[in-house]
């Protein structure tokens, strides 16, 4: 059942958002928060992100301080370089990538910096925590370009 899950997920997300939407907005917050941690452990059983990478090539992380201090320390670099080669600073005032897709990301869909990488990305793509319910256009948003937010909304849905 599950495989056939991910089957064309990227249309089926598309097709299911207003589902989504309904299904946040009513969701049983305490019943959803016990359920996601073994639903997102059985989504990243299912799905390799190293196959995927949507979530660097087409979107940036907020860089907060504490990241770009230890970005730029493992680079070996000033943080204002870091910031003037590789950040801009976005609508709501947060620091992001100047460029998409990221500039840490190899061609084998490996991350350059990942062992110090963005706290938002460190918590990616939030479908073992509160986030998913308490920020829902993010929700919603993530579940059309990452396949474990969709596998996650599907499964919750399925067991309501």
């Amino acid at each position: 059942m599950s495989e056939k899950l991910l089957v064309d997920w990227e249309k089926k997300s598309a097709e299911r958002q207003k589902a989504y939407k309904q299904y946040l907005h009513r969701a049983d917050k305490k019943k959803v928060l016990k359920v996601l941690p073994d639903l997102h452990e059985e989504a990243f059983s299912k799905i390799d992100c190293l196959q995927c990478g949507n979530c660097c090539k087409g979107y940036s992380p907020r860089f907060k301080t504490p990241d770009i201090k230890r970005i730029a320390k493992h680079l070996k670099m000033k943080e204002g370089d870091l910031i003037n080669n590789y950040l801009r600073v976005d609508e709501d005032g947060d620091y992001v990538m100047r460029a998409a897709p990221c500039s840490f990301l190899g061609e084998d869909n490996y991350c350059s910096i990942y062992e110090v990488r963005p706290t938002d990305c460190q918590r990616f793509p939030y479908t073992d925590e509160d986030v998913l319910l308490k920020r829902q256009p993010l929700t919603l948003k993530n579940s059309t370009f990452c396949p474990a937010v969709y596998y996650v909304l599907e499964r919750l849905i399925e067991m309501k």
